[in-house]
């Protein structure tokens, strides 16, 4: 397998050979490094190889070249290899340029000339970014091949696992592939059991659960130790940061994931009002770098076994695992979250994975080129999916059960100024129609009380949220909607909850039992955005030390 390449693009000879020595001697191992005096030479070579099947991982371009400026050549180049990082040289008077292009051409990054020393202006930008683009999967495919069909729900739960945990694989549609069914049928004596999953070292797992595929692929499935300083129940933001500040300090910290980590930020295809990203970045990317974070400071992650149950015992508070197991911890964080709610619309049970997806735009949307997709709900979540889809999709057609969007106003903005995204308000699906996948939905107008059934591709729902609190009900008090309680809200009259065996006032984000915490969008009053959740999962570890001496 080829190694992927970078290219550096300079019209001055000195410069452009000073910059590809640069990144010879750091990255001559794992990529091959190209160099062009001119950005039309540049996209000349880019046509080869496009047909040669090679994978180009990033581009550097200096921006004052004659006939075609970086930014140009930046934007024709995207168009061949859009998936490749962009890095542009410039100098001071060049910086207004740069900025602009941001949004232009995807810019990634952009330097001022010169970079010298590499080791601290060059190296760690382009290692960042290139580690990036090998999560995403741009590498030269050597990994897992999943085969399976876009209407099985089992395919798309594979499918979501593995994308959830930057796992990347190649799909194989059975249905519009002769080679993936032949390759299915024959492992299967003749039988087409979807979906068949191909791994690198030749083995095969047939229709596997998702315990059986987390074994496989090396996710830990059972806790190292008996005991821990912190479990934080939910890898979401809030415990990610969490997770990211305990272990930092010298807490033995587990987390616990049922899914996959990121939560409900981790299926967004782009969060663009997080701090120190300009121009945005995804939630799965946002994900990695945590995850990334926390193991590198110790963090140990249980992945596909949910909390059941959390007890007390003594000092300290038992977690019951979905498999009967039990850890110790002398706090509980639970960052659980907000699920989006099922739709309850006759005919959505029996299609949901074949058509009906709860926040999976990010997997399933390319799956969907040149097609007719709806997207339910009207807060940011459904404004971000709708955004992807529409870079797919032939139309978007966005349902909203009240008067207006209740999204941030940039993402109202894009909506409203994207010609493939129409905005239906004040309206509701009443049926979902389909056999084996999705055909149609039923759509009401609620002040009117007119239906109209319209032909559907894919449902993409973003509705509402149900807190995630179920292995705490019983044991900390939660408010009629089932969010957590905390700090001052446990206190409505001045008054400690009842129960509170200690001799001071619950702490700001801790539950009406002591050592259990909450933070994210399961606790009652939080605000639902991720640098709200980071926040509170960072402030909780502050939390924790001052829990420590009062026992």
């Amino acid at each position: 397998m080829a190694n992927p390449l970078i290219m550096a693009v300079d019209d001055d000879r000195a410069v452009l050979n000073a910059v590809t020595r640069d990144l010879r001697q750091k990255y001559g191992r794992e990529y091959r490094v190209l160099q062009s005096d001119s950005g039309a030479a540049a996209l000349e070579t880019l046509k080869q190889l496009v047909k040669r099947g090679d994978a180009l991982a990033l581009f550097v371009a200096d921006q004052r070249m004659p006939q075609m400026t970086g930014v140009q050549f930046l934007e024709a180049a995207r168009q061949v290899f859009p998936d490749a990082k962009k890095v542009l040289l410039t100098a001071y008077a060049d910086t207004e340029a740069a900025i602009s292009s941001i949004n232009k051409v995807e810019l990634d990054y952009y330097l001022m000339k010169p970079w010298d020393p590499p080791q601290e202006h060059l190296y760690p930008v382009l290692d960042e970014l290139l580690e990036e683009w090998k999560a995403g999967g741009h590498m030269p495919f050597d990994g897992i091949r999943v085969a399976g069909t876009l209407w099985s729900p089992a395919s798309h739960s594979i499918k979501e696992f593995l994308a959830r945990h930057q796992i990347p694989y190649q799909w194989l549609d059975v249905d519009s592939s002769e080679k993936a069914r032949a390759l299915v049928e024959d492992h299967n004596q003749g039988a087409l059991k979807i979906p068949t999953l191909f791994f690198p070292d030749g083995t095969v797992q047939v229709q596997p659960t998702i315990l059986e595929l987390a074994a496989k692929v090396g996710l830990g499935t059972a806790a190292a130790h008996p005991a821990y300083d912190v479990i934080i129940i939910g890898a979401g933001p809030a415990g990610l940061a969490a997770a990211v500040y305990a272990s930092s300090e010298g807490l033995q910290t587990l987390v616990i994931e049922r899914e996959a980590p990121g939560g409900q930020a981790g299926t967004s295809p782009k969060i663009e009002n997080y701090l120190g990203f300009p121009s945005g970045i995804s939630g799965d990317e946002l994900t990695r770098r945590a995850v990334t974070q926390a193991r590198r400071f110790g963090t140990e992650i249980l992945s596909t076994l949910a909390a059941d149950k959390v007890a007390m015992r003594g000092n300290y508070r038992v977690v019951t695992l979905s498999d009967g197991s039990e850890v110790l911890g002398r706090v509980v964080l639970v960052t659980t979250g907000a699920s989006f709610r099922v739709m309850d619309c006759l005919g959505a049970n029996n299609l949901t994975g074949a058509g009906i997806y709860y926040g999976a735009a990010h997997t399933e949307a390319m799956y969907y080129q040149d097609q007719l997709v709806f997207v339910i709900g009207g807060a940011n979540s459904a404004a971000q999916g709708a955004m992807y889809l529409s870079r797919f999709a032939r139309k978007v057609m966005m349902l909203v059960r009240g008067p207006e969007l209740n999204a941030s106003q940039y993402l109202v903005d894009l909506l409203q100024a994207n010609d493939k995204i129409e905005i239906i308000y004040n309206s509701e699906i009443v049926q979902a129609h389909g056999q084996e996948k999705l055909e149609a939905l039923t759509v009401q107008n609620k002040v009117t009380g007119e239906t109209q059934v319209m032909p559907a591709a894919a449902m993409f729902v973003f509705i509402g949220v149900k807190p995630q609190s179920q292995m705490v009900e019983g044991l900390v008090l939660l408010d009629p909607k089932g969010f957590i309680l905390t700090g001052r809200d446990l206190m409505p009259d001045s008054k400690r909850p009842k129960g509170w065996m200690v001799d001071r006032d619950p702490f700001m984000l801790e539950t009406s039992v002591p050592g259990i915490f909450a933070a994210g969008d399961v606790r009652h009053g939080t605000n639902p955005r991720v640098a709200s959740a980071t926040g509170e999962g960072a402030m909780a570890v502050a939390l924790f030390w001052q829990y420590f001496k009062t026992i």
